[in-house]
């Protein structure tokens, strides 16, 4: 098994999960490290029970991530694919987020036998309601609103206090949306819906003229450069707004119970399907029920759109 592209908290459990159950089934596991570029250089090693006992606590990956552009060629998918054959892998677990699972679906076409595991802070991978890594992610950044708030509400200057949030997600909005509906915010923009500053700021004025000396808006990155949407608010405002960029510290910290839970379930149901040669799949979770994905039928498209967790957030935000 390997851990591929961005680290996110809850991997170490999916992989814990995936050793453990292995093992008990009387199966030997090899751990690669650092993702893609591990399987490309033959950097494994041989993972007993102990070795993975007490790192469901830990964020980040025990086996260490990475990324490689060699596994877009078709000369480096040959070299996995020889590299696999020299360890004597009957089967392979992937755990990582779009790009890792297309990485998956090429080993597959050839011939490798693989189960995919969707694990991102980004939430972005379709098949599947949650990848892991994305409640963590969205707690980290309502931890950090939360601060923010308490020296917005505290400090009252001649206008009121702007903050504008930038969080993490590439081209989806799942982050700002759950962060925004968790959390005291007043505006969130997310990639897809359009960049309206002129209701943004009728929204804003309501709420000063009802005596509000402080707003928090939440803005996904695919959204477009935060530097500039900081300047057409302030144009529309008149004063200033506080740009904050989290980064990466949504993808650190100790799993959520709700990551930790959902990475053992993942990893428990790919050894099944590994196990038992169901074919290749990529597991997912629907409706709460832990679901396998035929890997030929996944794609890069982008993960369906939620309108009614948005229009919720939309009043929430009134």
């Amino acid at each position: 098994m390997l851990t591929s592209g961005g680290d996110a908290p809850g991997m170490n459990s999916a992989v814990r999960s995936i050793v453990k159950t292995l093992i008990n089934k009387g199966a030997e596991v090899i751990g690669i490290r650092c993702g893609f570029i591990g399987l490309l250089k033959m950097k494994f090693t041989k993972l007993d029970v102990m070795d993975v006992d007490h790192i469901s606590s830990d964020g980040g990956t025990f086996l260490k991530t990475g990324r490689t552009d060699k596994f877009k060629t078709e000369a480096g998918i040959n070299l996995a694919v020889k590299n696999i054959k020299k360890m004597g892998l009957d089967g392979l677990i992937i755990i990582g987020g779009n790009g890792s699972i297309m990485g998956a679906k090429k080993l597959a076409e050839k011939g490798v036998k693989v189960i995919a595991v969707p694990g991102t802070i980004d939430n972005d991978i379709a098949g599947t309601d949650y990848s892991i890594g994305f409640d963590t992610a969205c707690n980290v950044v309502i931890s950090s609103v939360d601060k923010i708030l308490d020296t917005a509400y505290s400090l009252v200057n001649e206008n009121p206090r702007v903050f504008l949030i930038e969080v993490m997600g590439r081209k989806s909005g799942d982050i700002a949306i759950h962060s925004a509906l968790s959390g005291g915010v007043d505006e969130f923009l997310v990639p897809g819906k359009e960049l309206n500053y002129k209701k943004i700021i009728s929204n804003l004025e309501k709420k000063f003229v009802r005596g509000k000396e402080h707003a928090i808006i939440i803005m996904a990155e695919g959204v477009g450069d935060s530097e500039i949407i900081k300047e057409n608010l302030e144009m529309e405002l008149g004063f200033k707004v506080k740009r904050i960029l989290l980064g990466h510290l949504q993808r650190g910290g100790n799993p959520t119970v709700f990551d930790r839970t959902l990475a053992a379930r993942f990893g428990y149901q790919a050894v099944q399907s590994i196990l038992n040669s169901y074919g290749n799949f990529m597991v997912g979770i629907q409706n709460s029920s832990i679901e396998l994905k035929k890997i030929e039928d996944i794609d890069e498209k982008d993960k369906e759109f939620d309108h009614e967790t948005y229009e919720l957030c939309r009043v929430l935000c009134r």
